[in-house]
């Protein structure tokens, strides 16, 4: 009960600004099918599954793309109904590599292909007759030596690129969240809330302002977060301030059919595109306290 009682804390008591609603397509992408990060006591990866798709379905996402590193699924007999409950609710799979291994740190260029190809089945098996052949990168590293043989190699073997816009560095709440649930530390996942959707509220604005800034416009969309349990209980509030900003939820291919992801990359597009124009983005200033993530709860 100690546990439930935490994660439901989490999901009352937060105000959702009174922006100006100038609505922009949205899609939702999640990486790390079938887990991400440590698992907090009381929940299973079923159920953090179970709840991102409800959350999902709850505000009209139509698609949600999920990119599975397949290695997860050997880790534990329980990891493979993940994949299950997102294609069951409708929702596609793609390819994050078998191990979620870096282009950049790889000890090769063919090892990261061998990679990725051998993250392929666990994928193809459960899209039988749909397209899956979308690449995440992971860490949204395309390197550097090794970028145009990396694309090269994917468009060879018929694959999109999954870039990225947005993120709210969910990430890096995952194991902070798992350890103060551990030690029913209710106080540290209140901080924790309050820092994250401070976060989730400046990011927002800051898409805003910085798509007109490089595009004169606000384009499509994609947004990056993970199947970890900090993602599943905090998603009603992300996505509940998304809706308040005005999103309109579209699939990761309508998202991409803008002009302004004719040229995949790493990291997001929008600060790329900025760079290579040299257009200066409005950073995030936030005015809460710096949280150790990494020693909270320890």
């Amino acid at each position: 009960m100690k546990t439930v009682w935490i994660m439901a804390a989490l999901l009352v008591g937060s105000a959702v600004p009174a922006w100006a609603a100038d609505t922009f397509d949205i899609a939702i992408t999640v990486d790390d099918l079938p887990a991400h990060g440590q698992l907090p006591p009381g929940m299973t990866r079923a159920g953090i599954a179970a709840s991102h798709i409800k959350s999902f379905k709850a505000h009209g996402v139509p698609e949600a793309f999920g990119f599975v590193n397949a290695a997860r699924l050997a880790d534990d007999t329980g990891n493979a109904v993940v994949l299950d409950i997102w294609r069951q609710a409708g929702y596609p799979l793609g390819n994050h590599t078998y191990s979620h291994m870096n282009i950049e740190k790889a000890a090769s260029l063919e090892a990261w292909q061998a990679d990725v190809i051998a993250g392929e089945p666990a994928v193809a098996s459960k899209m039988e007759g749909a397209f899956w052949r979308y690449l995440r990168f992971p860490y949204l590293s395309v390197g550097t030596t090794r970028r145009d043989e990396a694309f090269v190699f994917l468009r060879d073997r018929g694959y999109k690129i999954a870039d990225v816009s947005i993120a709210f560095s969910d990430w890096d709440y995952t194991d902070a969240y798992a350890r103060c649930v551990g030690k029913a530390d209710i106080a540290s996942i209140e901080r924790m809330k309050v820092h994250y959707l401070q976060g989730v509220d400046t990011g927002i604005a800051n898409m805003k302002e910085n798509s007109r800034r490089v595009y004169g416009r606000v384009i499509p969309q994609v947004l990056l977060t993970h199947i970890g349990g900090w993602s599943a209980v905090t998603l009603p509030d992300v996505l509940a301030r998304l809706d308040a900003a005005g999103a309109r939820y579209v699939t990761l291919a309508q998202a991409q059919a803008d002009p302004a992801y004719a040229e995949p990359g790493g990291g997001s597009v929008i600060s790329r595109t900025a760079s290579k124009n040299n257009i200066m983005l409005v950073k995030d200033a936030s005015s809460e306290p710096t949280l150790d993530l990494k020693s909270i709860c320890k």
